[in-house]
């Protein structure tokens, strides 16, 4: 595997290059990145990996210098899967080489609402990077995780909106074995919290088997999955039932008449924000 650091050695290496696939990431990798490699490599080849921690996506309240930063234990697992074959892991100066004038930002419909509204100008951060990535890899593909649901939906739409020659490709959430959403944050949960985090998912079951039995009050729903998560010590950001195709808000006859959904957590375990979904 190759691993460079400058826009011009990445370009070299790429050059003549037309079926790229590519994912990107922060780093810290763990199994749901390592099957976003996998799956990158049955859908094109080379397969390009990125790692660079965003500033732009992180808040005032979000500790940027914290974020955790293992780019020899990472560049040992890609190494040992074998599945990639350039790693692109530049420096700031490399990826903004100047005072940041231009940025881009999704519409507010979709960028202002859940992780926007408590994250505000998140999704600026990710679409200015993901632009600037794709810019320097030409990706034919790119494989992004549903875990970031909202995420994925607006680099896809990004993509449409640039008339981008680059197919997003979704990948399934990666869980472990008591249904956790494998994550980086995870590693900041103490053992008792570890024990607690599963009942995130399990909350979004609950709210999917409620809409398939047949509830139709969207108000309620959420408001009962909130409760039981404050009950058990979480702070709850939000518990959210939406439709698939543009994260509003269903009508109860949409729910009724088997309109895709999805339904979308995030909440604070201790010090550590979770966030989750579960397509219905």
């Amino acid at each position: 595997m190759k691993v460079v650091h400058s826009i011009e050695a990445l370009r070299d290496q790429l050059r003549g290059q037309n079926r790229i696939a590519f994912v990107p990431t922060m780093g810290n990798l763990h199994a749901g990145h390592l099957a976003l490699m996998k799956m990158a490599r049955q859908h094109g080849d080379p397969v390009v990996a990125s790692i660079f921690v965003n500033r732009l996506q992180f808040g005032p309240s979000e500790d940027f210098e914290k974020y955790p930063r293992t780019l020899q234990d990472d560049v040992d697992k890609l190494q040992k899967q074998n599945d990639v074959y350039a790693l692109f892991a530049p420096n700031e100066q490399e990826m903004y080489p100047e005072p940041q004038s231009y940025r881009v930002s999704p519409p507010s419909d979709l960028g202002d609402i859940l992780e926007g509204e408590f994250r505000p100008g998140f999704f600026t951060g990710v679409t200015t990077v993901v632009l600037k990535l794709f810019s320097c890899v030409q990706p034919r593909v790119a494989v992004f995780g549903k875990k970031d649901y909202q995420q994925l939906m607006i680099v896809r739409s990004m993509c449409r909106q640039f008339s981008l020659p680059t197919e997003i490709i979704p990948h399934e959430t990666v869980r472990d074995t008591d249904g956790l959403a494998l994550s980086s944050r995870n590693r900041f949960l103490s053992e008792p919290e570890r024990r607690e985090a599963p009942r995130l998912y399990r909350v979004l079951n609950e709210v999917r088997d409620k809409v398939k039995a047949g509830a139709s009050d969207v108000a309620a729903i959420e408001g009962d999955a909130m409760r039981e998560l404050a009950a058990a010590n979480w702070k709850v950001d939000y518990v959210a039932l939406r439709r698939q195709r543009d994260l509003r808000t269903p009508t109860r006859d949409e729910v009724a008449a088997g309109e895709p959904l999805v339904t979308l957590a995030a909440a604070r375990l201790g010090a550590t924000r979770l966030i989750d979904n579960l397509e219905i």
